[in-house]
């Protein structure tokens, strides 16, 4: 048991990582599906009957389950059942609050936990290249790590638990959001007979997408600068120019919609003069943070 790793949930991501440690260490598995334990046979493990199975035989645990409610149910099933892991290690995609939930429950019985949210698909897990979002004091970071330098590429050390789940959410948000607008440009620029490349080759330059997250979140957003730049009129302005562009093809938008009512708000507010960063300020009185880096 020493030196046993535990998977519980045996899906694509499970599997995969079930992979990258077949023969590197001693494996367990489980899942409710017996077609995802027969795909897995292969692999250098042994599959048991339970989630507590899983528990009694590895004191390091991963789970990797398809909803939240799955992750408290299995918590409580290895508690219940009277194992004491010396450590959990979530990597199933669930709120920060279902990681603190599963931690206050591990807590009383000395069981660690971690939230290690994780980036990227499949094959970089089946290939031990994960980037690991993660969330965990001190000691119990200091008991996942055996496990996860054996999977990770990079590791993201967030501070407490429920921080690695936060960032992954935050992330996957941005990016299902920007793909809607990315689509929506794309459909603007093919009505307008630009081929689909020429306008990624446009947007893949340093002036293209990254310009907003190096240069007005990391370089203006974290200092507190916004004098002079690309003033919230003039990007107002623009914004405006691709709605009548929008209408005049017939294109539908809707993030880009969304996007544009905070530069009205900023213009009726008076702050035309800043660079557009200074939207920033907007969240801060709305949502009581700073984003100002300190020190």
């Amino acid at each position: 048991m020493s030196d046993t790793v535990g998977v519980i949930g045996l899906g694509n991501a499970g599997s995969s990582i079930c992979k990258a440690l077949s023969g590197r260490i001693p494996l367990v598995g489980f899942d409710l599906s017996a077609a995802r334990r027969d795909a897995v046979a292969d692999l250098e493990m042994t599959c048991v009957g339970s989630a507590a199975e899983v528990a009694a035989k590895a004191k390091r645990i991963i789970l990797s389950l398809p909803k939240p409610e799955a992750s408290l149910a299995v918590v409580d099933e290895i508690l219940a059942a009277g194992h004491r892991p010396e450590i959990v290690i979530e990597t199933s995609t669930v709120t920060p609050k279902t990681a603190i939930d599963c931690h206050a429950r591990c807590a009383p019985h000395g069981v660690g936990f971690v939230d290690a949210a994780i980036a990227g698909g499949v094959a970089s897990m089946a290939a031990a290249k994960i980037t690991f979002f993660l969330g965990g004091s001190p000691e119990d970071v200091a008991r996942a790590r055996p496990v996860l330098d054996l999977l990770a590429d990079r590791i993201f050390d967030l501070g407490p638990v429920g921080a690695g789940m936060g960032v992954k959410v935050v992330n996957n948000g941005v990016m299902h959001a920007v793909m809607v607008v990315l689509i929506e440009a794309f459909a603007m620029s093919t009505k307008l007979g630009v081929p689909v490349q020429t306008m990624v080759d446009v947007l893949n330059r340093e002036e293209g997408l990254l310009r907003p997250l190096v240069h007005r979140v990391q370089e203006r957003m974290q200092q507190g600068d916004y004098k002079a730049g690309m003033s919230v009129s003039n990007a107002r302005k623009d914004s405006v120019l691709a709605l009548e562009t929008s209408q005049q093809l017939g294109v539908p938008l809707f993030a880009t919609l969304a996007s544009h009512t905070p530069y009205e708000i900023a213009e009726a507010k008076g702050m035309g003069d800043l660079d557009y960063a200074a939207l920033a300020q907007l969240w801060e009185d709305w949502s009581g943070v700073s984003f100002t880096r300190k020190g």
